[in-house]
C-alpha cells in the first residue's frame, strides 16, 4: 500500500494549479494526483465541441503566478488547454499524475490519522493498489464527466438525425449545409450557434426563456499594451486587477440596483439586433446575474444572427418529429441534427463516498467552512470556484490556504485537523450552499451539497475580496478549526 503526505484528485485547471502551490510552499511533502481520464486538463480536455471557449478572461480565470501571453483575453478551449499542460511541464507536474485512476472512496480513521483511498482503473487495466494519505485536497470540479443533464424529449426515438448533449460530441459529426437546432441558451449554446453558423445551412437556437448576453472584446487592449512597456509579470498583476475589480463593481450593481444594469445589457443588445428581436429573444424575467451572464467574444452571436445565418426561437417543445421539432405554439422546426444543450448534473467530491471513523460523511449534514471544508470532516479540503466570477481566483486562494494548514501541521505537529461548530455556531441560521442564484442546474442539486451558516467562516461567500479577508489573511486557529496532536 502506497502513502503520500498529500493526495490531490484531478488534474485540470485546479489541479494542476494546487500540485504547484504545493511543491512551492511545502516543499518537503510527498504528493501524487489521481486522475480519471488519460490527460491534464480536465474541462479543457473533455468538451471538443466546436468554438469552446472560456466566458471569463484569462487575467482572472489563468493562475496568479503564470502570466497569460496570448493575445486574446477571451480565450478559446485549446488555447486554455494548452496553458494548463504548459504549467503542468514547467514545473515538472505531470511525473506525479496518475491518470486513469478514479477515486471512488475515501475512509478516514483518526486512530491511524490517515485516509484509506479506494481508487478504481477508469481504462480497463490491472486494479490499483489501495493508497492511504494524511491529506485529501478534492479538485475535481463540480460536475458529472459522465452524466450530462439531459432531459428527454416525446418522439425523440423517431428523430432521424444525431440528438445528442455537446458534453457528448461525435468526433465525426459533418455539419456542412446541414439544418441545426441547438436546445438551449446557456454559455454552452451562445458558444456553439455562431461557430457553426457559416458552415450550417442554417442553425437555430431554441430556448424556453430568453438569458442575458453581453459582449466584449476578445482582445484586451490594457493588458497587450502594458505588456510592450512592462515585465510580463507586473503587466499580468495589473490586468488582473483592473478586471477583478470591474467583475466585482458590476456584480455589485447587479445587487443593487438591478433594473439600471437590465437597462444597460439590453440598450447594448439593440444596437446589435433591433428592439424586436431584443424584447422577444433577449429580455430575460430576472434579473442580471440571479443566473449567470452569458459573455460573448466581439458579438459573435449577435453577428450571426444578423448575417441570416442563425436564429433565435424563443417557445417550448411539444415534441421530436422524424424531421425536427414540434413546438407548442404549433411551429414546426425542421433540423438534420439536434443539439441538447441542456446543462450540467452537479457532483460532490466527483462522486467518492466519504466515511469518517466508520461513519459515512451525509454533506448535507454538515456546514461548509470558509467555502473549502466540511464540519466535523478532517484533513480534506475541496477547491470550488465563483460563479460570478472566474474559477482560478478561488482555486490559487484554497491552494494557498491547504499549504498553511499543512505548514502549521507540522509547526504544531499536529496529526489531524477539522473544523468543528464552536457553541456560539450551534442554532445558526442555515443557508443554502449557493444563494441568490436560480440557475437549473444549481436549484436541482442543492439539497446534496453542505450547508451555510449565518457568520464566519461557516460561509461560502462567492466574493473574492471577502474571501481574501476569511481565506489568505485571518488566523488559521479561529476556534472553530481544531488541531490534534493526540491519538484519539
Amino acid at each position: 500500500m502506497r502513502h503520500f503526505d498529500v493526495v490531490i484528485v484531478g488534474a485540470g485547471l485546479s489541479g494542476i494549479g494546487a500540485a504547484y502551490h504545493l511543491q512551492q510552499r511545502c516543499p518537503t511533502k510527498t504528493f501524487t494526483l489521481l486522475e480519471s481520464r488519460d490527460a491534464v486538463g480536465g474541462t479543457w480536455d473533455l468538451y471538443r465541441y466546436p468554438g469552446i471557449r472560456s466566458d471569463s478572461d484569462m487575467h482572472t480565470l489563468g493562475y496568479s503566478f503564470k502570466p497569460w501571453l496570448a493575445e486574446k483575453a477571451i480565450a478559446d478551449g485549446p488555447s486554455i488547454l494548452d496553458y494548463v499542460n504548459e504549467t503542468a511541464d514547467e514545473n515538472d507536474i505531470r511525473r506525479h499524475i496518475q491518470f486513469n485512476r478514479q477515486l471512488d472512496g475515501a475512509a478516514w480513521s483518526s486512530q491511524d490519522a490517515l485516509w484509506t483511498l479506494d481508487v478504481a482503473a477508469t481504462d480497463d487495466g490491472a486494479t490499483p493498489e489501495p493508497l492511504t494519505c494524511n491529506f485529501l485536497l478534492m479538485c475535481t470540479g463540480y460536475y458529472s464527466y459522465d452524466e450530462p443533464h439531459r432531459p428527454s424529449f416525446p418522439g425523440e426515438e423517431s428523430f432521424e438525425g444525431p440528438l445528442f448533449h455537446p458534453q457528448d460530441w461525435p468526433e465525426d459529426l459533418d455539419y456542412r449545409d446541414k439544418r441545426v437546432v441547438v436546445i438551449g441558451s446557456g454559455a454552452t449554446a451562445v458558444t456553439i450557434l455562431p461557430a457553426m453558423a457559416e458552415q450550417t445551412a442554417h442553425i437555430t437556437m431554441l430556448q424556453r426563456s430568453p438569458t442575458y448576453v453581453a459582449s466584449a472584446p476578445a482582445v484586451d487592449a490594457v493588458a497587450n499594451g502594458l505588456r510592450k512597456f512592462l515585465p510580463a509579470m507586473l503587466a499580468y498583476r495589473i490586468t488582473r486587477w483592473k478586471n477583478i475589480l470591474f467583475q466585482r463593481w458590476m456584480y455589485q450593481r447587479t445587487r443593487v440596483a438591478p433594473d439600471q444594469v437590465k437597462r444597460f445589457l439590453l440598450r447594448r443588445v439593440r444596437k446589435h439586433l433591433g428592439p424586436d428581436y431584443v424584447e422577444k429573444h433577449f429580455t430575460p424575467s430576472y434579473n442580471p446575474w440571479d443566473q449567470r451572464l452569458c459573455l460573448i467574444p466581439d458579438a459573435d452571436l449577435f453577428k450571426a444572427i444578423q448575417s441570416g445565418k442563425a436564429s433565435v426561437v424563443t417557445d417550448r417543445i411539444d415534441h421530436i418529429t422524424k424531421k425536427g421539432i414540434q413546438l407548442e405554439s404549433g411551429e414546426q422546426l425542421d433540423a438534420d441534427i439536434i443539439i441538447a444543450a441542456t446543462g450540467l448534473n452537479l457532483k460532490q467530491l466527483g462522486g467518492a463516498q466519504l466515511q469518517v471513523d466508520g461513519e459515512p460523511v451525509h454533506f448535507p449534514d454538515t456546514f461548509i467552512y470558509k467555502g473549502m471544508m466540511y464540519s466535523d470532516v478532517p484533513n480534506l479540503v475541496q477547491t470550488f470556484g465563483y460563479i460570478n466570477a472566474s474559477w482560478t481566483l478561488r482555486a490559487d486562494l484554497t491552494a494557498e490556504y491547504t499549504c498553511r494548514v499543512l505548514n502549521r501541521m507540522d509547526e504544531l505537529g499536529a496529526r489531524r485537523c477539522t473544523p468543528r461548530l464552536r457553541d456560539e455556531d450551534r442554532g445558526m441560521k442555515t443557508r443554502p450552499w449557493i444563494e441568490d442564484f436560480s440557475a437549473g442546474y444549481m436549484q436541482r442539486d442543492m439539497h446534496r451539497f453542505p450547508k451555510q451558516g449565518e457568520h464566519e467562516p461557516w460561509l461560502n461567500t462567492q466574493n473574492y475580496s471577502s474571501d481574501k479577508k476569511m481565506i489568505r489573511h485571518a488566523p488559521l486557529e479561529d476556534g472553530a478549526l481544531t488541531f490534534d496532536t493526540k491519538r484519539p
